[in-house]
């Protein structure tokens, strides 16, 4: 789960992480009293969306950048109005953009250098590992093509934490001395402390900024949640914004449904991470192109099969469906028994072909026989996938 970065820059807050001040609002009514907050000066102006580039992007209407420093709180509050229930665009919203419906203020702060620095997960090692820069406020992944010996990593055993030698080790990498080293090493060890009690997946600072005070502050934040672990913190769960996320992907996790919406117009019903990547790319491979990732998981029930399909038909890019079930804990008959249902429920018009293979298979291919649906059957998952990209593109 994703949070906004006003939302981050609360919790870096709590857990003693310094940020610039700021204010959020929601309505064009909330602008004046957040901007009321702040003391007069140069205003940060900032799109709250959850996608990166928002300082490239561009409004729908024409209006350049989506974060913006503005000389007064007069020029933030022009500015504000232009960005909010406006459409930005950026490199990663797409051409479709994403709607602004929240504005964050912050105090403009004076930049003396910006560094880099993450938590995350390193599965190699299955350890939390920081990542940090002395290149910040620029694509990290540049600077890691370009110049990889600016990126350095601290890998943290999670049995013993975060060490003070690791801490020194980063301060001495990243060229902090007095002042400034001993404020960036109380943050380091405070946002090791959220990242670690909040059970977040990701928490990113670009940039981390030093000023002429000798301060050290997060000037940005990314932060994203473990969905496995948010039954433990009901208060970072409330954090979530739903309208950030596609309604297709809400509906699935209803029904505890993997559910990612894609360009493409072959949907895609499976059972297992794995097989349903393979089925995208073997449609890939004969000329097609998946509208989705949908695994059903391996023990769905007929009410979940139902529930994909009407899922899948909501997309309306969606012109024909390929199931693709191999049945181990899954049972093929089930499996059958639920696209038969669902098949007479929606009245589904689009071509429709169907692959098992496995546990109960016989059963779940008489199911299907017996129905009088008119569906195609695959023999393989290669097979199924030619026949459902000729049956579209006809």
């Amino acid at each position: 789960m994703n949070i906004h970065e006003y939302q981050a820059k609360a919790l870096f807050e709590k857990f003693g992480v310094p940020v610039p001040k700021g204010a959020a609002a929601k309505t064009t009514a909330e602008l004046n009293a957040a901007l009321a907050s702040l003391p007069e000066g140069p205003t940060m102006v900032k799109s709250q969306i959850h996608a990166g580039g928002r300082g490239k992007g561009t409004f729908t209407d024409g209006f350049k950048g989506g974060v913006k420093f503005c000389k007064t709180k007069a020029d933030a509050r022009e500015t504000a109005g232009k960005m909010l229930n406006n459409t930005l665009v950026t490199i990663q919203t797409g051409p479709a953009g994403r709607k602004v419906q929240t504005i964050y203020f912050t105090v403009a702060s004076d930049i003396k250098k910006e560094y880099y620095l993450a938590i995350l997960l390193d599965r190699a090692s299955s350890k939390p590992v920081i990542v940090a820069s002395t290149e910040g406020g620029v694509e990290i992944e540049k600077v890691a093509h370009d110049t990889p010996e600016k990126i350095h990593k601290i890998v943290v055993d999670p049995a013993y934490g975060l060490a003070d030698f690791q801490v020194r080790e980063l301060i001495f990498k990243l060229g902090f001395t007095g002042n400034e080293a001993k404020n960036a090493g109380k943050l380091i060890r405070n946002l090791y402390t959220m990242y670690w009690e909040t059970d977040a997946a990701m928490v990113e600072v670009n940039p981390l900024i030093t000023t002429p005070a000798g301060d050290v502050l997060a000037l940005d934040g990314k932060v994203s949640f473990d969905d496995n672990a948010l039954f433990r913190h009901p208060e970072i769960a409330a954090l979530r914004d739903l309208n950030e996320e596609d309604s297709k992907e809400i509906e699935a996790s209803k029904y505890s449904l993997s559910y990612i919406a894609l360009d493409g117009n072959i949907a895609c019903l499976v059972n297992g991470a794995g097989l349903a990547m393979s089925t995208m790319d073997i449609i890939q491979h004969f000329g097609g192109t998946p509208a989705n990732f949908l695994d059903v998981g391996g023990g769905a029930s007929k009410d979940q099969v139902i529930a994909a399909f009407k899922i899948i038909l909501g997309d309306k890019n969606v012109k024909g469906i390929l199931v693709n079930i191999f049945g181990g804990i899954m049972d093929c008959n089930v499996i059958a028994t639920g696209i038969v249902a669902a098949v007479k429920e929606v009245g589904l018009q689009l071509p429709l072909v169907v692959r098992l293979e496995g546990n109960n298979v016989a059963a779940g291919k008489a199911t299907l026989a017996a129905s009088g649906l008119k569906l195609v059957s695959g023999d393989t998952m290669a097979d199924a996938a030619q026949k459902i990209v000729k049956l579209v593109a006809a």
